[in-house]
């Protein structure tokens, strides 16, 4: 049986577009939006009419024919009581993502862009590995506040593909393999991995800094901070995710610019990217003890891990863990269509989203 599956992967400022037919992919592109276009709007979820035209223009200049399609696949977002895996883009989900239900992020768009362009057709829609897909067990959930509860978020997708990728590197199960996984970004986060589940991870605003976030900072400062009067909440937000990092230190988040300061002498630049890793080993070290120390392999994966100088500097402290995998990009277009395939052929069956009961309080930040 042959199945053609249109992927989509919204990021804050772009849109990656993938088709592939079974494991064969016919094309992926990444479509770069001007930050002029997206200004025209004031929440992002009112960008899906503009992006989904986007994707139109795409698949017409590859000469798609939409009625050849099989499935939809978007890249599911931050809706809490999710689990790993696949889920229909249904009215209650769309519903809870334009409810608020979801966090902000531009994550949640991939299930409205996936119905935009399947309803019509009559086909399915589909989210797989939501980045709040939770495998945690009560252990892993509970914390010092008791009105607030971890959730899972990380980078989900990519992680779990990845780690797919190096169990068959090395003709295993990823479902027998105990991993930690760190996805190296904008943002940053690390998971541990065992029994093919994600049982525990940092967030991006619980751990290492990275190139556009302020990772973890100690509480207190963070409340002096909110009740100062310097700031609203959507400031502090951003200099929480989007302006912190090494983007607040030196008003860029790309590591190729501060790979050429340090080159040429900067030793803020070299600090601050030495500082980077270090707390990237560090995050990768607090996950060791999920594991009781039992790892089998430490992976680097993400954008960042095509940076020989940054993972030298990670591997270097954590190699006294577990060999350590270098794997440098992300497999999100062919993980989100893989995982469509698998529930095409009735190798995994998807989930219907339940909305979170009145009440439920979750941990919404990422």
């Amino acid at each position: 049986m042959i199945y053609k599956i249109l992927s989509i992967n919204p990021g804050s400022t772009s849109t990656k577009v993938a088709v592939y037919e079974n494991e064969n992919k016919i094309f992926s592109e990444n479509f770069e939006h001007t930050m002029e276009e997206l200004a025209r709007f004031d929440d992002i979820l009112d960008q899906t009419e503009f992006r989904a035209e986007t994707i139109q223009a795409v698949l017409s200049k590859h000469g798609v024919n939409l009625l050849e399609l099989s499935a939809v696949a978007g890249r599911g977002g931050l809706l809490p009581n999710m689990l790993a895996g696949g889920y229909i883009v249904t009215e209650n989900m769309i519903e809870a993502i334009y409810s608020g239900e979801a966090s902000p992020h531009a994550s949640n768009l991939g299930a409205l862009l996936a119905n935009e362009i399947a309803e019509p057709l009559g086909i399915n829609a589909y989210i797989y590995d939501a980045v709040t897909a939770t495998e945690f067990p009560e252990l892993a959930i509970v914390t010092g506040m008791p009105d607030v509860r971890r959730q899972n978020m990380c980078h989900v997708l990519n992680m779990k593909a990845i780690s797919r990728k190096v169990a068959k590197k090395y003709g295993r199960a990823y479902e027998d393999m105990r991993l930690l996984v760190a996805h190296l970004g904008g943002g940053i986060t690390v998971s541990a991995h065992e029994g093919g589940k994600i049982i525990d991870s940092i967030s991006d605003d619980a751990g290492p800094f990275a190139p556009e976030r302020s990772g973890s900072v100690p509480l207190l400062y963070i409340i002096d901070m909110c009740y100062s009067g310097k700031y609203n909440k959507r400031e502090m937000a951003g200099k929480i995710r989007g302006g912190g990092g090494l983007k607040a230190y030196f008003g860029t988040s790309d590591c190729r610019e501060i790979e050429k300061m340090i080159a040429q002498g900067d030793e803020k630049a070299k600090l601050m990217y030495e500082a980077m890793a270090y707390q990237v080993a560090k995050g990768i070290g607090q996950m060791g003890p999920v594991l009781k120390g039992d790892v089998d392999y430490v992976i680097l994966t993400g954008g960042l891990a095509h940076s020989a100088m940054l993972t030298g500097m990670i591997a270097e402290r954590v190699c006294s863990i577990a060999p350590v995998e270098i794997v440098p990009g992300e497999d999100e277009m062919e993980a989100l269509s893989f995982g469509i395939l698998r529930i095409l052929r009735g190798e995994e069956t998807a989930r219907e989203y339940v909305p979170v009961k009145t009440g439920k309080k979750y941990n919404k930040s990422f």
